[in-house]
């Protein structure tokens, strides 16, 4: 198994720093190493990925979340507006990023894609930055962010078309959830990118498999005085993890309605 991180007190930071992101953060996007090295592997081909090619990655897609900030285009959404479209519910904010077209470091994309290319890849799992399965879940709502010299029309076309055969896949009750911004500047090297924004109820995998390690770890005690020592109460640890099964419980929640 890939060792995807050294710290070995990392589910307690993550489950602590997103009891704290439940309620002081807006937007969360999620990004694990899991996925990263995914990507390095599968899709790249790279054989001994290190932390420069990770965060090329991770780069890429925060540049085209920012992009409307940065530059003009013909349809710009900034962060509130992405808000204001993602959430639907305060506490469910916790966004699962892509991109596309996916090169590596120092690497400029040989090949042109088309609006289409790019949609079919943005929605594949394998561009996803976070290692869970939205196939698996409900998209609530869905940003993508577009840039390069592209057509409006043809933009939306896709997206109807995506929404229309993935149906199954879209929660019914929030009606036109996809929204789409357009930036005219592409990034350096590329005629044409994508970048990706998935509000959907899998991520509840990855809070699950930190959840798992937590309890895991919580219940033999192992490693919490480092905390303790710190200041830290050990109530705080019951209420992160408390904090956390009541997050998967609201995605699944939503999950499950049907109208």
């Amino acid at each position: 198994m890939l060792q995807v991180s050294d710290v070995v007190v990392e589910p307690y930071n993550a489950v602590l720093a997103g009891h704290q992101l439940v309620d002081l953060s807006d937007e969360t996007f999620v990004i694990d190493n899991e996925a990263l090295y995914d990507i390095c592997y599968r899709t790249l081909k790279l054989s001994n990925p290190t932390y420069g090619d990770l965060n090329h990655l991770v780069s890429a897609t925060m540049s085209g979340v920012t992009t409307c900030l940065r530059f003009p285009g013909q349809l710009n959404a900034d962060l509130r507006k992405l808000g204001t479209n993602l959430v639907p519910f305060p506490r469910l904010h916790f966004f699962v990023p892509g991109f596309s077209p996916l090169s590596s470091r120092g690497v400029q994309a040989y090949r042109s894609y088309s609006v289409h290319d790019l949609t079919q890849q943005m929605f594949d799992v394998r561009n996803l930055m976070a290692a869970c399965d939205p196939r698996r879940g409900k998209y609530l709502t869905v940003a993508t962010l577009f840039r390069g010299r592209v057509s409006i029309k043809e933009v939306d076309e896709e997206m109807l078309n995506i929404q229309n055969k993935n149906s199954a896949h879209f929660v019914e009750w929030i009606p036109s959830n996809i929204k789409t911004a357009v930036c005219d500047v592409p990034p350096r090297g590329m005629r044409m990118a994508v970048t990706f924004i998935g509000n959907n109820t899998a991520i509840q995998e990855i809070f699950r498999r930190i959840g798992e390690q937590y309890s895991m770890m919580y219940r033999r005690k192992a490693f919490v005085h480092w905390y303790t020592a710190e200041g830290m109460d050990e109530s705080e640890f019951v209420e992160a993890d408390s904090d956390l099964n009541d997050l998967i419980n609201e995605y699944q929640q939503f999950q499950d309605i049907e109208h």
